[in-house]
């Protein structure tokens, strides 16, 4: 089951769009905003990892 993000859908109905497209973009729209969450935590890893380099390096 794929998530949809009800705002886009409701916007895209409203915008004249036919309903079955507007459930598909608004299916992709949120598959993109699952990856950019996934960004998200990926780059706060790495910035983890650095930080503890430079706090080993200059603190121990």
């Amino acid at each position: 089951m794929s998530m949809m993000l009800s705002n886009t859908y409701e916007a895209f109905i409203s915008a004249g769009v036919p309903a079955d497209k507007a459930k598909e973009e608004s299916e992709e729209i949120a598959g993109f905003d699952r990856q950019l969450v996934r960004l998200e935590v990926m780059n706060a890893l790495i910035l983890a990892g650095v930080v503890s380099l430079v706090i080993k390096t200059f603190f121990t």
